[in-house]
């Protein structure tokens, strides 16, 4: 193209120049560009990429692109088939048109840019365009950029749960942490579930896994241990604590609270004070709820049992070596027995069969937080879109937002 020829220059449609613009007036103004063949230009076949000397057919289609100034844009091309003397009868291969799609390849790309930031309704008004072409559009723009994945540096996992919907339908999400990258989501929770991102990574990325960090999911580590020969399976601190203080320190906290019921003002204190209790102290704020947590401890030696044990249990993982981590537990199932407080003695019995995952963590210092400020993201990207439908549409937008940081 020629600036003899502006219009048709400025639009970039390769291989066609413009013949006639029209203007309609409406509700919406649209603008419609007519474009005719090129002299001279090439036919290039898009099935081998081969130079294909002669037109098999021609087809007037009609595809939007960019808005042009306040109008809707419409683009009038002739679509050649070539006849190419490998494939037989194939489209002609366009820089600026994918086979049979309906809008340019720039619109499609911005509309791409526009979907990652924002839910697919918002963008579907701002181009004017179907809610169901907008989504086709991005997925395919995801597929392309995610598919197939690529593991070849990938040694460590994480690996968590996170709910999909409400009714305890739950999600897996694979990472690899040291690059802050989502590897693969699925659906389920279950060992059978996560087995398709086992087949994916293939026998030799299974035996190059050295180690994964996970919580006390026994499905998770039943199938790492089966397919990753080489693997160490790492118990996560976030999630330990977390079943801690529900199953004990919530536990003592009711069962105190009951023991208290005829004095109602000490057991309003004990059942009041949950948050207080479950936070760690580093992270109050508040001078007020610190002198609050300081007097529910002090004032019931169970409650302060447990609160004190669990500041103890979270130092095995801040162990020099595994072995240093197993005097530590021995020392720490001494304490929890002596204790008698049966919800603290059967945690204790419940996870003994965990400890070399945990004394593993002293060695490849390994977590699953990174997974945590994921999940976090998953929920802004679930509630921006009020939800998603189509589960595979929702699993690469998570594998989007999470490209990694460069190794």
């Amino acid at each position: 193209m020629s600036f003899d020829d502006p219009m048709s220059w400025l639009g970039g449609w390769e291989g066609y120049r413009v013949e006639t613009v029209e203007r309609r007036e409406g509700e919406q103004p649209e603008i419609w560009i007519f474009l005719g063949f090129q002299p001279g230009a090439a036919l290039i076949c898009d099935g081998c990429g081969e130079a294909a000397g002669a037109v098999h057919d021609i087809e007037c289609r009609v595809v939007r692109d960019l808005p042009i100034l306040d109008a809707t844009t419409f683009v009038s091309v002739p679509r050649r088939r070539v006849a190419c003397p490998q494939c037989g009868p194939r489209l002609e291969r366009l820089s600026w048109l994918e086979r049979y799609a309906r809008v340019t390849t720039r619109l499609a790309e911005s509309v791409g840019r526009l979907c990652a930031v924002l839910p697919v309704k918002h963008v579907a008004t701002f181009f004017d365009l179907h809610w169901s072409t907008v989504k086709a559009i991005d997925t395919h723009r995801l597929e392309v950029a995610l598919n197939p994945p690529e593991f070849s540096s990938v040694e460590v996992l994480a690996m968590d749960e996170f709910a999909l919907r409400k009714g305890h339908r739950y999600a897996t999400v694979v990472v690899d942490p040291r690059r802050r990258r989502v590897l693969w989501v699925g659906k389920g929770r279950g060992r059978e579930d996560i087995r398709p991102f086992f087949d994916l990574l293939g026998t030799a990325g299974c035996h190059r896994i050295k180690a994964v960090a996970m919580d006390m999911n026994a499905a998770y580590a039943r199938e790492v241990k089966a397919r990753c020969p080489h693997a160490v399976v790492i118990y996560d601190l976030f999630h330990v604590i977390a079943k801690y203080g529900r199953e004990v320190i919530d536990r003592v906290r009711v069962d105190e609270a009951n023991r208290l019921r005829h004095d109602k003002k000490a057991r309003k204190v004990v059942k009041t004070a949950r948050w207080l209790l479950l936070r760690n102290r580093e992270t109050i704020v508040r001078e007020e709820d610190h002198v609050r947590l300081d007097e529910v401890l002090a004032a019931n030696q169970s409650l302060m049992t447990v609160y004190v044990l669990r500041d103890e249990l979270k130092g095995l993982w801040r162990m020099s070596s595994p072995e240093a981590a197993r005097t530590a537990w021995n020392d720490w199932v001494r304490k929890a027995r002596d204790s008698a407080i049966p919800a603290l003695m059967r945690f204790a019995k419940r996870l003994e069969p965990y400890l070399a995952g945990i004394a593993a963590a002293t060695v490849w210092r390994l977590n699953t937080s990174v997974l945590e400020g994921i999940n976090n993201r998953i929920k802004v990207i679930k509630r921006m879109a009020y939800g998603f439908r189509d589960d595979a549409y929702f699993f690469l937008k998570i594998r989007d937002a999470f490209p990694g940081i460069p190794s």
